[in-house]
């Protein structure tokens, strides 16, 4: 996958100012794109190279360390959408914080 196609993979899947993407589908889009990406992959599937790490601060350093060894092209593309999901994931947390309380006055 290139820039240009990965573009239209984008704009396709979420429109052209990302009016369509929601935590759900930019979640859905974050592991397709990875799985194109990697080279790594047995019948269909997505293989990890393990690395021994147990925590997500080591494993977030770990696909930092990894994202250096890719062609910058790649490395672009893999760094952008994982920004992409990072920032859905803390809008879905803040909208969880902000209609909890709504929820539980129904209680």
């Amino acid at each position: 996958m290139n820039l240009r196609e990965f573009r239209e993979a984008v704009i396709a899947e979420f429109g052209p100012r990302l009016e369509h993407a929601t935590p759900a589908n930019v979640r859905e889009f974050a592991v397709r794109v990875q799985a194109q990406l990697s080279e790594r992959r047995e019948e269909g599937r997505l293989v990890l190279e393990g690395t021994g790490s147990t925590n997500y601060e080591q494993i977030v350093k770990d696909y930092f360390a990894q994202v250096l060894e890719l062609p910058p092209e790649i490395a672009a593309i893999s760094l952008w959408v994982m920004a992409l999901e990072l920032w859905f994931a803390v809008i879905e947390t803040e909208y969880a914080e902000i209609l909890a309380p709504l929820f539980e006055e129904l209680e």
